[in-house]
Order: C-alpha cells, then sequence, then structure tokens
C-alpha cells in the first residue's frame, strides 16, 4: 500500500497517511489524558482537556498541582 491507497472504516474514507496521522492524534490524547489523571483530574475530564490542543498540558496540571480543585480548574481552563 503506497501513501495514496485508500480504505473505508464505516463512512470514512481516509488515505494511508491520513490514518496514520489519526492514530498519531489518538495516542497523544491518550498521553495528554493520563497526565492530566495523574495530575488530578477525573477521567472524563481528563479526557476533554486531552482533546482540546489548544488548552497547554502544563498549565492545566499546574493548576491542579498547586492546590486549584478540578472542577474549577476546569472552569477556568474551558
Amino acid at each position: 500500500m503506497g501513501p495514496r491507497a485508500e480504505y473505508e472504516s464505516g463512512d470514512i474514507v481516509m488515505t494511508t497517511a491520513e490514518s496514520e496521522i489519526y492514530e498519531e492524534t489518538e495516542l497523544i490524547e491518550a498521553w495528554r489524558a493520563e497526565a492530566l489523571e495523574r495530575a488530578g483530574y477525573g477521567a472524563a475530564a481528563a479526557a476533554e482537556i486531552a482533546a482540546r490542543h489548544d488548552i497547554d498540558l502544563h498549565v492545566a496540571t499546574d493548576l491542579v498541582e498547586r492546590g486549584c480543585p478540578a472542577d474549577l480548574a476546569l472552569q477556568i481552563l474551558l
């Protein structure tokens, strides 16, 4: 399969390169969510923040690590 090869996943047709980018994005979001959970966010809040690439991970974790309650930190970030 070359870089222009396509496959169907449900109703979505992606090139191999697009599929690789999608998988990489999923891995990055999972890594971010894991870091956020370790900092003190609940799983749902961590997943929500992790998917938002406009939110700096260090800012999000620093808020909680410095004593800000996770629910308040989530309101500040979103």
